[in-house]
């Protein structure tokens, strides 16, 4: 398993310092930023050992206007991490705040750390 948690933390702080990986609690700001580590397995065992592993992230946008430029910060954020996305649709929220959610996805090279695209 590769742990790139705390990267893609990183990459969204860089959009927004209301990032969080739990609900937001913190309505304050105009835009809060959500992710979740969906998945995290391996993608290949061969020898006895994890050669790849596959991550997946959802990201969470909410804004009280548009979610559109977070949306585009965020995709940049995120995929210079080497993470492909792999969905971007806007959510009905019952709140009347936009909602965005993207998904996003990669292989890794466990002994290299070399990023390959599942598609």
């Amino acid at each position: 398993m590769i742990n790139v948690k705390d990267q893609v933390y990183a990459a969204l702080c860089q959009v927004s310092d209301n990032v969080t990986d739990c609900y937001p609690k913190d309505w304050e700001h105009d835009l809060a930023i959500q992710y979740m580590e969906e998945e995290n397995n391996v993608a290949e065992y061969t020898d006895m050992q994890e050669q790849k592993a596959y991550c997946r992230y959802r990201v969470d946008i909410w804004h009280r206007k548009s979610t559109s430029a977070a949306a585009v910060a965020v995709d940049a954020a995120i995929a210079a991490l080497g993470l492909k996305r792999t969905q971007c649709m806007d959510v009905d929220d019952p709140s009347g705040r936009k909602h965005k959610t993207m998904r996003y996805e990669m292989i890794i090279d466990v002994k290299t750390q070399e990023v390959f695209h599942p598609y």
